[in-house]
């Protein structure tokens, strides 16, 4: 199981050189270095916004918009910040912005289908991850964000920072907290 929790957690290369790379050309208008932007951080944001509570045709409309804002505002681009990181701004404020228009709140589903079929070891898995959504969940909203970006969707802590707007010392804060009572609440699984 702790093999489970270290494979959720890994954190691989994010392609910061291509990014930048990227950045410039869109900044250009180049149609084929926006697709394959597009083709990079589609899936992890419709993950991201999925996990904040988003139905699927809610988060393709939300996808949708924070690519179009991408290639509207592409000549103001700077390449010495991360796009991703302007990306999932985009995406978080317009999710928020939903939120507050439609006044939902976020849950998180347990999955109960199949019980009956499943092993004993995917039913512990189940748990397990179960614990693990409801451990999430239950943090503040921001540490919740924060522990999101840096560790589901991999960002830096200077991305982090810029996405949110807040200082990459208040990431860094968010994340200790985050992890701190993380590893108390799943302490049975580990």
């Amino acid at each position: 199981m702790t093999d489970l929790l270290i494979l959720l957690f890994a954190i691989t290369a994010d392609g910061g050189a291509d990014d930048r790379a990227l950045s410039e050309r869109i900044a250009t208008g180049d149609p084929l270095a926006f697709r394959a932007f597009y083709e990079r951080h589609h899936a992890a944001l419709a993950r991201y916004l999925r996990r904040r509570g988003l139905s699927v045709a809610e988060t393709e409309d939300i996808l949708q918009q924070a690519f179009i804002t991408i290639w509207e505002k592409r000549a103001t681009i700077r390449p010495d910040l991360p796009l991703r990181g302007y990306l999932f701004r985009i995406g978080l404020s317009r999710a928020r912005n939903r939120f507050r228009d439609t006044a939902k709140f976020t849950t998180f589903e347990l999955r109960t289908d199949d019980i009956e079929d499943a092993s004993p070891d995917e039913l512990h898995r189940r748990e397990l991850m179960d614990a693990l959504h409801a451990a999430i969940s239950s943090l503040p909203e921001k540490r919740r964000e924060v522990f999101e970006l840096c560790y589901l969707q991999e960002f830096s802590y200077k991305e982090a920072a810029e996405t949110l707007d807040i200082s990459q010392k208040t990431v860094e804060n968010h994340m200790g907290l985050a992890l701190k009572e993380l590893r108390v609440k799943l302490s049975k699984w580990v």
